[in-house]
């Protein structure tokens, strides 16, 4: 038998593997850790039999064990479903200032909620609820309508300015072309700007007050500060649904927007909106 070559700088034997002058060190793998390496191949044996694993033309093996994940996942949601029934009963047949006043009910509501949200209302109010412009922000307390739980679930059930619906809720800004001059709108939008900032012509602030009060005062109040019955917007805060600036409320005044909001009742159903109305109100601006 031939002498095996030893390499010299390692001391150790080579396979007599021997490629352009280099050697193969003859190291073969612990002992410990080859009986694992066959322990797994028979563990993946034992479990291919025990578990559907192989795949045929037209399904898979169904293994010894019976197992199968799609029908333990029905399992679960059915046990999902069968626990959430107790509180959908209890939302359908409760009021929403009763489903706020319950911890129990109002946290299931707020977590239903904040996912019919993402499926239908965050297209227009942002995933964050901050809107944007000509959409509300649903964070902050400035509401058209008002921000109690009821009436927040109102106007989700039955939109706003949304025909199809007889209770939707409706507000009109008639366009003030024909009623005032450009020098009075521009006088009445430096009055509203001087409510929540600094106009560019301080000036026109005093004839801008009593053109207001003639003209605005009617909807939006005396101070200003909205008439949530016919869905007046305060004017006095600094913040602005249709656009920020005098320019962006002379435009406002000449040829007024009225964004269109649909009612939900029909496609979401009254639990669904409930639960809305509840998650909204819990954003930090319900009242």
């Amino acid at each position: 038998m031939a002498e095996k070559h030893v390499d010299e700088l390692s001391g150790v034997e080579t396979t007599g593997h021997e490629w352009d002058g280099i050697r193969e060190l003859n190291n073969p793998m612990p002992r410990w850790w080859v009986w694992t390496f066959y322990l797994t191949i028979l563990w993946a044996i034992g479990y291919a039999i025990a578990y559907p694993s192989i795949p045929l033309l037209t399904g898979s093996t169904k293994g010894l064990l019976g197992y199968s994940s799609r029908a333990e996942v029905a399992t679960e949601l059915a046990d999902a479903k069968m626990a959430q029934a107790g509180f959908i009963e209890k939302i359908a047949a409760a009021s929403v200032d009763q489903i706020v006043a319950d911890p129990q009910l109002s946290q299931f509501a707020i977590a239903a909620g904040a996912s019919a949200f993402k499926v239908n209302c965050a297209q227009c109010h942002g995933t964050g609820a901050a809107g944007g412009p000509g959409y509300p922000n649903l964070n902050d307390d400035d509401w058209l309508w008002g921000g109690s739980a009821e009436q927040i679930y109102t106007t989700i059930l039955h939109g706003i300015r949304y025909t199809q619906d007889p209770d939707t809720r409706v507000s009109e800004m008639p366009s003030f072309a024909d009623l005032l001059t450009p020098e009075q709108m521009k006088q009445a939008a430096a009055y509203v700007v001087s409510l929540s900032d600094t106009p560019s012509d301080a000036a026109l602030v005093g004839p801008g007050k009593q053109i207001f009060a003639d003209n605005c005062a009617a909807c939006h109040g005396e101070d200003a500060r909205g008439n949530r019955d016919v869905g007046a917007p305060n004017l006095s805060d600094a913040i602005w649904l249709k656009g920020k600036g005098e320019a962006a409320i002379i435009a406002q005044m000449r040829a007024p927007k009225h964004g269109v909001m649909p009612a939900w009742q029909a496609r979401l159903g009254d639990t669904t909106v409930k639960e809305l109305a509840v998650f909204v109100h819990s954003l930090g601006g319900g009242e």
